[in-house]
């Protein structure tokens, strides 16, 4: 055995920031024992220390093996194969603070140590205890916890990547009750864009659920998003569609009517009519829009009795006894309706087409099926968020941003997953638009994020994030990965496919979290967006147990391979994977779990199926209850 338990070898070969060492022949690869603690010698991913007189370089092993041997000396493989391959990460003068890059190289034969736990408190520094949370605990050495700076976490953005399965939900329910840790951080701010509902099981009890069907006996609210404050050309995307400029034009200048006509109506605090354009978040009436641009667009017109040919009325549809019945109601989305042309007879019951028309009755049609449509309800039926005919409202944007980021639960799921997918990515973007909007002019307030911070959650990031996505969600994200940072607004996005990511949007992520993943593209598009040269790390990345991570980036000191600790079992997320073959032993009683291939089969019940289909509503107790030796199990189930 070496005098010096921590020495494994020597430096034989540098290239850059790669460097080649030899193992000496008394090492002994595997577990090895320091001041009690095991540390494995010999494990891609683990750390290294080359003391440089009053500086210790860092590295991570990337390679083992004969293939880390210098080429000119590959013959000295006939000899062994004990050799290990270094990525310098960066360096920390003796009872320094450890920094990154290095500002000298090793040479030959400089000696090479294993980091103890000792060298790893040197390394994370001597920062305040608050200054960094643990996420679980290294691989190459169990004792010592796996800490990451939650300053640059949260605001140099972050990216959790992993194949489905490898852990990613665990992985970010874990982390996100690090974050919300009641005692350590009570002032943390977390929104969640959760679009399949998989959140709100794991932090139930750190977080306010806002859901479309929301249950409000177990705490839920419900999920609204007032048209009123989106932009104008968000809004138009919503729920017109594409239009011609000249369209574009026209409708603009009559919401910035209605907008104005609403704060008459309702004067708000130091906002003056002056001032404000089609994309202030100033509430107006949607119905009232609709159904003057419906008449715009269908009304026909007759001589006014007794006038002249150029005096016109609107020909509405009359009843027998002359007097028009078909004046349509906005609050309804019920159109009037009007007689058709007519060019013959008299000229007091001739009827003729309407005047200015913009030629947006398709557009029309679709904006009034949405307005009927309960899916849509959430925007465009906001509940006390709802303008009513003079654009008045119940309350203003202050509740609604108290309830997401203001609310006495540090974490806000906003659950998607009832959202109709054809509005999904502008949905995503608005929100985003909105929260940024907010923190961005509050940034001197301590509302805002400067004082506050907040960290946005992105799940499923690459279904509205590829590289060919131009949408609202893209643009939102885009900005926010640049500019954030500065008024305190923090991305961690999560994803299974990396590659389809926008390799800008990913290249932001100062801090990566990146699971197994098996697809040779996704790795690359991993390595290329890491900020260190790690490749031969990141080469592991198909063999990584479920859970497992290596960490790169700003956040941690040192590039880590991590287990992540997961959350307690009753606060999974709601991923896992079902259960083909359920563990237990079929009984005479009848069944011994719930579900399952090998459990004995009940009488199926796909009433109950359609019946959740109908109402869009996932959920639903299912029970069993064992009856008496001899009788049939039975099953019911209670809506929650």
């Amino acid at each position: 055995m070496p005098s010096d338990p921590t020495l494994i070898g020597t430096v034989q070969d540098v290239s850059g920031s790669t460097v080649t060492v030899e193992l000496t022949g008394d090492t002994v690869t595997g577990l090895s024992f320091v001041d009690g603690e095991a540390y494995r010698i010999g494990q891609v991913g683990s750390f290294v220390r080359i003391p440089l007189g009053y500086v210790n370089l860092y590295g991570v092993v990337s390679q083992v093996g004969a293939g880390a041997a210098p080429l000119r000396d590959g013959e000295r493989a006939l000899f062994g194969n004990r050799w290990l391959r270094i990525q310098l990460v960066g360096e920390g003068a003796i009872g320094g603070r450890f920094e990154r890059g290095v500002s000298q190289h090793p040479t030959v034969e400089d000696r090479v140590h294993i980091v103890t736990e000792a060298d790893l408190r040197a390394i994370y520094g001597p920062g305040e205890p608050d200054d960094f949370v643990s996420i679980g605990r290294l691989a190459s050495a169990e004792s010592i916890p796996a800490l990451v700076d939650i300053n640059k976490l949260v605001t140099r953005h972050s990216a959790v990547v992993g194949s489905t399965g490898a852990g990613k939900s665990t992985t970010v329910a874990g982390l996100l009750g690090a974050l919300s840790h009641p005692t350590r951080y009570p002032s943390s701010r977390v929104v969640v864009l959760d679009i399949h509902g998989e959140y709100a099981k794991a932090l139930r009890d750190r977080a306010t659920v806002f859901r479309i069907s929301a249950d409000e006996t177990k705490g839920e609210r419900p999920l609204h998003v007032p048209f009123w404050a989106l932009t104008f050309e968000e809004l138009a995307d919503l729920v017109l569609g594409r239009m011609t400029d000249t369209q574009i034009a026209a409708l603009s200048e009559l919401v910035l009517a209605l907008k104005k006509e609403s704060l008459s109506n309702q004067p708000l605090p130091d906002v003056d009519a002056t001032t404000i354009t089609v994309d202030s978040p100033i509430p107006f009436c949607l119905h009232k829009l609709w159904f003057e641009l419906h008449k715009r667009e269908h009304h026909t017109l007759i001589p006014r009795p007794g006038a002249g040919a150029e005096e016109v009325e609107p020909a509405y549809v009359l009843r027998p006894d002359g007097q028009a019945i078909q004046l349509g109601d906005a609050m309804t989305v019920t159109p009037p309706q009007y007689r058709t042309v007519k060019m013959t007879g008299p000229a007091n019951e001739r009827v003729q087409h309407g005047k200015d028309p913009l030629g947006i009755r398709q557009h029309l049609a679709g904006l009034a099926s949405k307005l009927r449509d309960p899916r849509f309800a959430f925007l465009l039926r906001p509940g006390k968020w709802l303008p009513d005919i003079t654009g008045k409202t119940e309350l203003d944007l202050d509740v609604l941003l108290t309830e997401w980021i203001g609310g006495p639960q540090p974490i806000a799921i906003l659950d998607l997953s009832g959202i109709p997918s054809s509005v999904l990515n502008e949905l995503i973007g608005a929100l985003l638009r909105i929260l940024y909007d907010a923190l961005f002019w509050a940034r001197n307030l301590p509302e805002g994020g400067r004082e506050r911070p907040l960290l946005v959650v992105l799940e499923e990031a690459h279904a509205y994030l590829n590289k060919e996505q131009s949408g609202t969600a893209a643009t939102a994200v885009r900005r926010i990965a640049k500019e954030g940072r500065k008024y305190g607004v923090g991305l961690m996005i999560v994803s299974q496919r990396p590659s389809e990511i926008d390799a800008t949007i990913l290249s932001q992520c100062g801090t990566i979290f990146a699971m197994r993943l098996a697809n040779d593209t996704d790795r690359g598009q991993v390595t290329s967006a890491a900020t260190d040269n790690l490749k031969g790390l990141f080469d592991m990345l198909p063999v990584l147990r479920t859970g497992e991570a290596i960490v790169v980036g700003e956040a941690v000191s040192l590039p880590i391979r991590t287990l992540i600790e997961p959350p307690s079992k009753d606060r999974l997320p709601d991923s896992v994977d079902p259960r083909v073959a359920v563990r237990g032993s079929l009984s005479k009683e009848g069944f011994d779990g719930p579900g399952g291939w090998n459990q004995r089969r009940d009488n199926p019940d796909y009433a109950a199926v359609v019946r959740q289909w109908r109402k869009q509503d996932a959920r639903y107790e299912h029970k069993v209850t064992l009856a008496k030796p001899g009788a049939k199990p039975t099953k019911k189930g209670d809506k929650k």
